[in-house]
């Protein structure tokens, strides 16, 4: 039985969720959930036994020193709660992990025993995948849910994908058949500079979040460090003619393919957005800005010191291709909910990619409609490492 003493009663809590590994292309998942953690000064309240669920020859634990003594910083998942005050005051119970190595069903039942003694009333389950999307256009967020009630209330697509998933796609199912709404939210980083941190990628999952469930979000330096990855990677591909042509192609594919991004309903969305800033007294970004983001790649689930303090400029498309057999096989989710969406298509270079956080994939499911999910198997079905953790995946295959 799970017991939560000294935490107080929430208030209409909302469960908000991410994982390192095969559904964080980019880091830009765990890093929104770890930039929430920071901003309102999350307090940790439960953590899941790290035997139970992971492989520590797959996700080794980290070894620091504190004033002299040596500490051991076990791979795991942990529950915090942020209390956030306002006109409409929410609590948020935030969930940030590494995709485990095993019992994946006993890992949801645990989570879902959390969220059951807290009275949640909505999980959101963050993701990111890899596709051809260029990195000068705004990034693509997909909403998906498998609750088709849910879908229609809330604007969002109804999932339809069918293969090989991640613990993304298998919290939400368990979500489901338990009752609880639960939604999945899909950012597609471009595969060309797949590597983490994805600034950019991680405010456009922070934006959606934020009108999915009518909060503002403060998003600190995430901004301006997003306008700065996106000037490097612009410089990088000025420097070569081929990336440069071939972001080119991109751009034409997205602005002909994704005509809605300017319809009435996604400007008014915008604007709203900016309503509610300027009325919180924070930073606002004017309507039509497409304020691109970043921030520290917050370390993530370590209690010791260290970590990336800025972004670094992003390494060139073609340092991808010597990428080892573990790195590339990395998959990340469909847009639907499923870390499967997106096909080993050949990239400029003429090589075939697969999802994840390194290497060239071919298009994601993130920025097709649902209807087209089915259709992209996904090349990988290994886990990659989280931010934290050793660079091998672990599988669907050992989750019992």
């Amino acid at each position: 039985m799970i017991e939560l003493e000294g935490v107080p009663e929430l208030v209409d809590p909302v469960m908000v969720a991410a994982f390192e590994g095969w559904n964080d292309a980019g880091d830009a998942a765990s890093t929104a959930v770890a930039h929430l953690d920071r901003e309102w000064k999350g307090e940790v309240f439960a953590a899941l036994d790290a035997e139970d669920y992971y492989d520590f020859q797959v996700n080794r634990p980290t070894v620091w020193l504190d004033g002299g003594v040596r500490k051991i910083t076990w791979p795991t998942t942990r529950l915090s709660v942020v209390r956030v005050g306002g006109e409409k005051p929410r609590d948020l119970v935030l969930v940030r992990g590494i995709e485990p190595s095993m019992r994946w069903r006993s890992f949801c039942n645990e989570l879902l025993g959390f969220a059951h003694e807290l009275g949640v009333e909505l999980v959101v389950i963050l993701g990111a995948l890899l596709g051809d999307t260029p990195h000068t256009r705004p990034v693509p967020v997909s909403g998906v849910t498998s609750d088709p009630d849910l879908a229609r209330t809330m604007d969002l697509e109804e999932t339809k994908y069918e293969g090989p998933t991640g613990i993304v796609g298998i919290l939400q199912e368990a979500c489901t058949h338990a009752g609880v709404p639960a939604v999945s939210l899909w950012a597609a980083v471009p595969h060309y500079v797949s590597q983490p941190p994805n600034p950019k990628a991680t405010l456009a999952l922070l934006n959606r979040l934020e009108d999915l469930i009518d909060m503002r979000i403060p998003l600190g330096e995430l901004p301006e460090d997003a306008r700065a990855w996106q000037l490097g990677v612009d410089q990088l591909a000025a420097e070569d003619s081929e990336v440069a042509e071939y972001v080119q192609s991109l751009e034409e594919a997205r602005d002909t393919a994704e005509l809605p991004e300017a319809s009435g309903e996604a400007i008014a969305r915008e604007f709203e957005r900016y309503l509610r800033r300027r009325d919180g007294g924070g930073p606002a970004s004017p309507p039509g800005s497409h304020a691109t983001e970043s921030g520290d790649p917050a370390t993530y689930l370590r209690d010791g010191p260290g970590g990336r303090v800025r972004p670094p400029k992003p390494q060139r498309p073609e340092a991808t291709d010597g990428a080892t057999d573990d790195d590339t096989a990395e998959s990340s989710d469909a847009s639907d909910g499923d870390p499967s969406g997106a096909s080993g298509a050949t990239d400029s270079s003429g090589t075939r990619g697969t999802p994840g956080k390194t290497g060239t994939s071919g298009p994601s499911e993130a920025s097709d409609a649902a209807d087209s999910e089915s259709s992209d198997a996904e090349s990988s079905g290994s886990s990659g490492s989280g931010s934290g953790s050793s660079d091998s995946g672990s599988s669907d295959s050992s989750e019992d």
